[in-house]
């Protein structure tokens, strides 16, 4: 498994990795998302998960529909339980699940003291993305649990990453 990320600590790390997961957002636009893709992406996370040896639970959803769903050795139900808080998050947002919780760490606030939604039904931590197709916006989520929020975000981004890539080299 890689080295966990460090948890930003200064305003300025805060909004570099704010950067760094809007850049991410604008990049991991999909030509298009279907079932086959969500399976295609879950299993690609899946067997990234296993090659880490990540204790983790993988969600992937459509419009509210539930298309995957994964949770490998070592992860609980409590993981089903952060998906579908930073999954509800994701969609009343309108992006990660991490990149809200930095934008109200950046002015020194917490989400859960600021948002005013119950944190039992909402979670600001980073596991779950928006799934946006070009042209068209944000049709899902993909969510990983199970890890520190930065290393569950990592997951997430580098599954996209190579979904994408596999995407346009097919195209």
């Amino acid at each position: 498994m890689s080295s966990p990320q460090k948890s930003p600590a200064t305003p300025e790390e805060i909004a570099a990795l704010i950067e760094r997961i809007e850049d991410e957002e604008r990049r991991l636009r999909l030509p298009g998302f279907d079932n086959e893709d969500a399976w295609r992406l879950g299993t690609r996370l899946v067997e990234l998960a296993r090659g880490e040896g990540a204790p983790v639970v993988v969600d992937i959803r459509r419009n509210g529909q539930q298309l995957f769903h994964f949770a490998l050795p070592g992860s609980s139900a409590d993981n089903d339980a952060w998906i579908l808080r930073k999954t509800r998050t994701v969609d009343r947002y309108g992006c990660s699940s991490y990149l809200v919780g930095l934008r109200f760490a950046v002015k020194g606030d917490t989400f859960e003291e600021k948002s005013r939604l119950d944190p039992d039904t909402y979670a600001a931590h980073g596991g779950a993305f928006p799934i946006t197709v070009e042209g068209v916006g944000t049709v899902g989520t993909v969510a990983v649990s199970g890890l520190p929020q930065a290393e569950d975000h990592r997951l997430v981004v580098t599954a996209l990453e190579q979904h994408l890539a596999a995407a346009r080299d097919s195209a």
